[in-house]
């Protein structure tokens, strides 16, 4: 054996031990031993409950879940839209104003939504409203962020070819620019609305509304098989908001590698 060869070996051994240490840490061999509790739960997931009653509950909890989602969406485009401007080199907006924007942009994606929710359900009371302000502060500054690289990155000689022609600033940018990065635009768009399903049932955990809350709900009160049924819910939400939002990218013949976190 070379050196070469016993290298990869030894540094496979390394990981494998890693790997291990990290299992063994966070206590998976215990799934092998669980208790009756644990028992019971993984029962009532595997068969959730369908009574019309839970089935009306839980479908009020996946409406309140798309209106958070939705609503959570729309306020950050109100604000991610003129950041993204600004932010763009191609607006050629004056540096500290630039610098400003992407100060404030990045402030708004620093913080996880689920520490915005906290704050909200402290300021607003509990409820949507609580995870539809966090939803949205937060993916405010990630869609300004998306959406300035987005516009720095069209074709730059129809805008040259506008800037020559003597169109000025806000007749190139509007004329020029956006209609070139619009489908992209778009599909970034439909990739945060599905950011933000998923995130507004996690955030209904901490009071926020939607199926989270139902979810947390459902645990306090050991009533395992409408856990089973809210999680089977939460899948088909997830899967269907992703499914529609490939076809409309797909449609706009939008670039879909533009849509990596």
């Amino acid at each position: 054996m070379n050196v070469t060869t016993g290298s990869r070996w030894g540094g496979t051994a390394g990981l494998v031990l890693v790997g291990l240490w990290a299992l063994h840490g966070v206590g998976v061999q215990e799934l092998g031993g669980l208790d009756a509790r644990g028992a019971a739960a993984l029962r009532g997931v595997l068969r959730p409950d369908l009574d019309p009653q839970v089935l009306r509950e839980v479908g009020t909890a996946a409406v309140e879940t798309l209106q958070i989602a939705v609503a959570g969406l729309l306020l950050a485009v109100l604000a991610a839209a003129p950041l993204a401007l600004l932010l763009a080199g191609s607006s050629r907006a004056p540096r500290l104003v630039r610098s400003g924007a992407r100060l404030l942009a990045a402030l708004l994606r620093g913080v996880p939504e689920l520490v915005y929710a906290l704050v909200f359900v402290a300021v607003v009371g509990l409820g949507p409203l609580a995870g539809t302000l966090a939803v949205a502060v937060h993916g405010a500054g990630l869609l300004a962020k998306l959406w300035a690289e987005q516009l720095e990155s069209v074709d730059h000689r129809p805008v040259e070819a506008a800037r020559l022609s003597g169109a000025g600033r806000a007749p190139v940018l509007l004329l020029a620019v956006l209609p070139l990065a619009r489908p992209n635009l778009l599909s970034l768009l439909l990739y945060q609305l599905e950011c933000n399903v998923r995130t507004a049932t996690v955030l209904g955990v901490v009071g926020a509304g939607g199926l989270g809350q139902a979810i947390d709900l459902s645990l306090r009160l050991f009533d395992y098989g409408k856990l089973g049924t809210l999680i089977l819910t939460v899948l088909a939400l997830v899967l269907g908001v992703d499914a529609l939002s490939r076809r409309v990218r797909a449609a706009v013949g939008a670039d879909t590698r533009t849509v990596a976190p």
